[in-house]
């Protein structure tokens, strides 16, 4: 019986891709378990065409080939079906918030369906096992669920392996107290998703991390030569800075970012 506490459909997903590069790179394979509040299970998994040769060296990784995604459909033909079973739904995963949750977004972005992260809650089981035990997702399969994972890089044994240490995580540490490096105790993990999605954070305002909030809240550039400098600052006495980005090769969901904001801090007299 499932542990976790629900109040809304929980999705755990893992992606299979060409690369690494956000922009560059495209989804082969995918595996999306959704899990019901009253524990009922749905899945949706597949291989994508990439429209695109995938690298010898990504192939040797997940052992997916060119012949193996040659016949299958591209993810902007899914991509409405693929939105419509995320709908209402959190996400979680195991290290998705770097590159899964960008890559996909991306994709939607690409294929023009309307995919949005408001009122979604995003839990990274890799954030939680780095914290409390870090190791990789076999060594988490087995330290937590006692077995060995068998198919790891298969979308889908990866994402129900996530399933069930996510699980196996809640069942042991909640309610356990830490001390931060001032000495005052705290309870980092509790077993509801909005806290399991604050723990996962790691203050990125864009999901590829080239904006970042500071200590103050304040919306900061976390790259290039104005890294940790307030975003309203620079567009300030730097309007051309903006465009520059705008024309660069950065991924879609960041210039959208980039745009909300000088668009807010116009509205409000700030630019």
């Amino acid at each position: 019986m499932l542990h976790l506490k629900l109040k809304k459909p929980l999705v755990f997903f893992d992606l299979e891709t060409t690369g690494l590069d956000i922009v560059r790179d495209r989804i082969i394979e995918y595996a999306f378990v959704k899990v019901h509040p009253n524990g009922k299970e749905e899945s949706m998994s597949g291989r994508l065409n990439p429209e695109t040769p995938i690298p010898i060296e990504s192939s040797m990784v997940h052992g997916i080939y060119d012949e193996d995604v040659a016949g299958q459909p591209t993810f902007k033909q899914i991509a409405k079906t693929l939105a419509q079973f995320l709908e209402g739904c959190d996400l979680a995963g195991f290290n998705i918030a770097r590159f899964d949750i960008p890559i996909l977004v991306e994709e939607f972005l690409r294929a023009g369906v309307d995919f949005s992260l408001n009122n979604r809650h995003i839990v990274d089981a890799q954030r939680i096992f780095h914290l409390m035990e870090p190791r990789t997702l076999s060594a988490a399969y087995r330290f937590y669920c006692g077995e060995e994972l068998e198919d790891a890089h298969s979308a889908e044994a990866d994402a129900r392996a996530t399933l069930a240490v996510l699980d196996a995580q809640v069942r042991r540490y909640e309610g356990k107290k830490m001390k931060d490096k001032n000495g005052k105790e705290f309870i980092p993990v509790k077993n509801d998703v909005k806290s399991l999605h604050e723990l996962s954070n790691m203050r990125r305002v864009d999901l590829a991390g080239r904006f970042v909030y500071n200590d103050k809240g304040e919306e900061v550039f976390n790259f290039g030569k104005y890294k940790g400098q307030s975003i309203l600052e620079v567009l300030k006495k730097d309007p051309g800075y903006y465009s520059w980005f705008m024309d660069a090769d950065f991924p879609l969901e960041s210039k959208q970012k980039l745009t909300e904001i000088k668009l807010r801090a116009a509205m409000i007299g700030k630019l």
